[in-house]
């Protein structure tokens, strides 16, 4: 007599559901170089959007992709208030402003890249993209010898595609919690009373480097951010690098060492 297996309905769904967990806690199991989890099935990824801090630290962030009228002002005032922040560049602006990097650099601020021709990352093809990061990046080392760990995506546009590329070329993707809508030109007090109401610790604060009112808003802003105890720093010294998890439905970056003393 021939016996013939026939598996159950049930069977059959406990094998599939066996697989689905392997293949999650080995997602889990593999990581990357910054601690996070790889994405697995359709799990969502983000991106930085603010970091949890005890202490009071603040970053103030400028990406530049239009000009470069107001720079050299910008850098005048972060010099008298004794502040580096973090900029982001497109590579086509590096290109444009070569000298204006290097002074930009020396006078110890950060530079972050913001793609080569600022497109919308979200439809671009893998290969399309790595040359957007990597072009950009190696204008930045060239120029200031240094190579950046830290994107920010135009139009704060990302998807999991975007945020897998970037773990695995080693950059932090950086978003923000208060946008400042200098890019629309409200007004300075607009622009001023907007930061200074939402500014928390960990805050991270979107400008850009050629709004007509971003230098004025800045000569108020700092001292009155440092008046209510703000230590304004780069992103360097306010994002964790290592043992982090950023939380899903927020965007905040938290240190898994802080998780575990709760």
């Amino acid at each position: 007599m021939r016996w013939i297996f026939a598996p159950s309905k049930k069977y059959l769904l406990g094998i599939a559901v066996a697989m689905i967990c392997c293949i999650f806690i080995f997602g889990f199991m593999l990581g990357n170089k910054y601690g996070e989890a790889i994405p697995v099935l359709n799990q969502r990824m983000v991106p930085i959007y603010k970091v949890d801090r005890d202490d009071q630290k603040i970053s103030i962030t400028l990406d530049g992709t239009w000009g470069a009228n107001y720079t050299e002002e910008l850098l005048d005032i972060f010099a008298e208030q004794g502040i580096t922040i973090t900029f982001f560049f497109a590579g086509y602006w590096l290109e444009k402003y070569p000298e204006l990097v290097k002074k930009i650099a020396a006078a110890g601020h950060e530079i972050g890249n913001h793609t080569y021709t600022h497109p919308h990352c979200n439809s671009l093809s893998r290969d399309e993209l790595i040359k957007e990061l990597e072009t950009t990046s190696d204008l930045i080392e060239e120029l200031i010898g240094q190579r950046p760990t830290m994107f920010r995506p135009p139009y704060g546009e990302y998807n999991n595609q975007v945020l897998t590329i970037c773990n695995q070329l080693g950059y932090q993707v950086i978003q923000w919690s208060i946008d400042s809508l200098d890019w629309r030109e409200p007004g300075v007090d607009f622009i001023f009373n907007r930061i200074i109401t939402k500014a928390r610790p960990g805050d991270i604060i979107l400008m850009h480097n050629n709004a007509p009112d971003t230098p004025e808003v800045l000569r108020r802003l700092i001292p009155a951010l440092q008046k209510k105890g703000f230590e304004i720093v780069p992103l360097s010294e306010m994002v964790f690098k290592t043992d982090y998890y950023i939380e899903a439905h927020s965007g905040l970056q938290v240190s898994k060492s802080k998780r575990g003393a709760k």
